[in-house]
């Protein structure tokens, strides 16, 4: 079953076509914290993504994301980014999971927000 499923879909993992075509064509070029491995062509003008699990664009961390997209030519393992102390780590979209954002009024919150009428708003 494994084995039709990597032949037929595309959002677990890689299908057998880019399998071979990574194993002829591409040179690895690192891994990121989430798994997924990066590779290039020899001459270093195409650039892609295995993903480790489903294939969701939002798990490739900024660093990477700037190499597949051509804006620096070094990949993160061999020059990694500056890091300013106000950053924050790299997240998946975490949309439609439990760990979503709901703002204050949202019906999903534990608690939501009391509804009142229009509060006009008033100058000092």
């Amino acid at each position: 079953m494994s084995f039709l499923l990597r032949a037929l879909t595309w959002w677990n993992s890689q299908t057998l076509n880019t399998q071979f075509w990574t194993w002829r064509n591409g040179t690895k070029v690192g891994e990121d914290a989430e798994g997924n491995m990066f590779y290039q062509n020899r001459d270093g003008s195409r650039r892609w993504v295995i993903y480790h699990g489903e294939a969701e664009a939002s798990r490739v961390s900024p660093e990477w994301h700037g190499w597949l997209h051509h804006t620096w030519n070094e990949p993160p393992t061999e020059r990694p980014l500056p890091r300013k102390a106000w950053e924050q780590p790299h997240l998946a979209n975490l949309t439609g999971t439990p760990g979503a954002y709901h703002p204050e009024g949202s019906l999903y919150r534990a608690e939501p927000a009391t509804r009142r009428d229009y509060d006009a708003w008033q100058p000092e």
